[in-house]
């Protein structure tokens, strides 16, 4: 499609004489990208569990370190995604990052046809898949230039909500493909039962698992093809005023990728256990996130020749106070979002797929559950309620007022996580976990919801605090600080389960929503609120 060299979407003759049809438009193709982004790179949440039924030879605590190993990457793989727009294009960003994700979904679908691959092929492979979670900085970044200011909670509501559906998708399709030799290929025999959204597939039952990897191409290819005829680089001032030609472009792009990479890498290193990295103490994981976010900004902008100078012009919303505090509050609802999305599976698949039985010495944790529900059942429906109310939540608040719904929404998720760790608890000390399992479920259900409307308010939030060039680059920055919640969890999950308290973490969570409370109340909506209910 041609470069678009006129956009005032603002000026309501030209929206709805020119503007609408375009941006419908890039929106419609952004999001099936941006969905199988989303899949590709979460995607380990339910191969870790099938792997697990299949005998694969690794540990849980090594399943759970791939999850989190695509968490990471994805997570800081957005910082340099939210500059992409502007050195790039939007049309060429969308069309060069979905096409990127063939090379996951391939390496995926190979590994996974023998059991005999070592884990470092799949944690590398998850590394890669960290690809897809970067792709949401861009996508979102990109969408806001399309869109004017009265309707973009929706508009990112969209976009967010039915990409971040992406997760749901992987969560139902996966497992069913996995049934049947679509891509050819030997099966493996489950060695525990399994589960589907049809129901429950018993042990000794033929798999192919090497499908999960495969299927993505049937979506990754058209999209690409798509990306790159029908979408468009907006060429104003205050969105891609200087952008090269395409090649020029991907290899800007690919640049700054391997900047994220490589600090990816390094903070992996220092915290991933032996032999995969140093096994830093649990609680570096924190301070080597901060490290990496400040090793990646400051490296980005060491590329030479043009990437530079219009770094400096974007990074001006690191001066800009409420760029941090908005981190912070779309880390609780997105980071919620994203990081249960990664960890929700094997979380039920450990705490009730086993009995837990206290011994003389401690608890036995090792006897399978005969009641278990079926992680693959239930595990879709959470993912799938947060990704379809995200537009809710932005159009409710594009009424009502983003901060007044964030307000609402933190009250819900604090006390929500509470009620979880309760049951976490209990189940977790239970020889029959499975007769907690229904209130534990509700509970993270309302958990999903309310972080998925909180989402979404916290898009029209930003919309109204930050000017049109500041804004695609603050939604970029914020989720990428917020994407790190699917590192954070999987491997908080992982640490407490292994020292018997799982409830831990969610009352570290919940401590962290009742901080959000405050800090929206106080800069929002209280008296002495610099924007009032933006």
């Amino acid at each position: 499609m041609a470069d678009i060299q006129e956009w005032d979407v603002e000026n309501e003759e030209f929206w709805e004489s020119t503007g609408k049809k375009i941006a419908s438009r890039n929106l419609w193709i952004s999001v099936p990208s941006l969905l199988a982004g989303f899949a590709v790179w979460l995607y380990w949440s339910i191969i870790t569990v099938q792997m697990l039924n299949l005998g694969f030879p690794f540990e849980r605590g090594e399943l759970f370190t791939i999850t989190a190993i695509a968490g990471f990457t994805g997570a800081t793989l957005r910082i340099p995604s939210s500059f992409f727009i502007r050195i790039a294009g939007g049309r060429n960003t969308i069309f060069f990052t979905t096409a990127l994700l063939m090379i996951p979904a391939v390496g995926t679908g190979i590994a996974l046809q023998s059991q005999d691959t070592p884990l470092w092929v799949f944690q590398l492979l998850a590394f890669l898949s960290g690809l897809g979670g970067g792709n949401f900085a861009s996508s979102m970044s990109n969408i806001s230039f399309f869109y004017p200011k009265k309707i973009q909670g929706l508009a990112l509501g969209l976009n967010a909500g039915l990409g971040n559906a992406g997760v749901t998708t992987m969560q139902i399709v996966i497992p069913l493909v996995m049934t049947r030799a679509v891509f050819g290929g030997s099966p493996m025999v489950l060695q525990a039962s399994s589960g589907t959204l049809i129901g429950t597939i018993a042990k000794g039952t033929d798999t192919y698992i090497h499908n999960a990897g495969f299927v993505w191409l049937v979506l990754l290819i058209p999209l690409a093809f798509l990306g790159w005829t029908k979408m468009n680089n907006i060429r104003t001032e205050d969105v891609s005023p200087n952008i090269s030609g395409a090649g020029g472009s991907f290899l800007k792009i690919t640049g700054m990728l391997m900047v994220g990479f490589l600090t990816s890498a390094l903070g992996l290193y220092v915290i991933l256990p032996d032999p995969t990295g140093l096994g830093g103490p649990s609680w570096i994981k924190y301070p080597i996130i901060a490290a990496v976010l400040y090793g990646t900004v400051f490296l980005l902008k060491q590329i030479p020749g043009e990437i530079k100078p219009n770094l400096e012009r974007q990074y001006k919303i690191f001066g800009h106070k409420h760029t941090w505090i908005m981190s912070a509050i779309y880390t609780m609802t997105f980071g919620s979002f994203i990081g249960y999305s990664a960890g929700f599976a094997l979380a039920i698949k450990v705490i009730f797929g086993f009995q837990h039985i206290q011994t003389a010495t401690g608890w036995d944790h090792s006897q399978i559950n005969p009641g278990a529900p079926s992680a693959l059942t239930y595990a879709w429906m959470g993912p799938f309620i947060g990704a379809f109310i995200r537009p809710v939540g932005g159009w409710i608040a594009d009424r009502v007022g983003g901060a007044r719904v964030t307000h609402y929404v933190s009250i819900v998720m604090t006390a929500s996580a509470l009620g979880v760790a309760y049951f976490m608890r209990e189940a977790y000390r239970s020889a029959t976990p499975d007769d907690f399992f229904v209130p534990f479920f509700l509970l993270f259900l309302v958990l999903f919801a309310a972080s998925g409307i909180g989402n979404g308010s916290t898009f029209r939030t930003i919309a109204q605090i930050f000017n049109k060039e500041q804004a695609g680059p603050v939604l970029g920055w914020t989720s990428a600080v917020a994407a790190y919640g699917a590192f954070v969890v999987p491997q908080e999950f992982g640490e407490q389960i292994k020292g018997g308290t799982p409830q831990v973490a969610l009352i570290g969570f919940a401590i962290f929503y009742g901080i959000c409370l405050l800090l929206n109340w106080w800069y929002y909506l209280g008296p002495k609120a610099e924007y009032q209910n933006p």
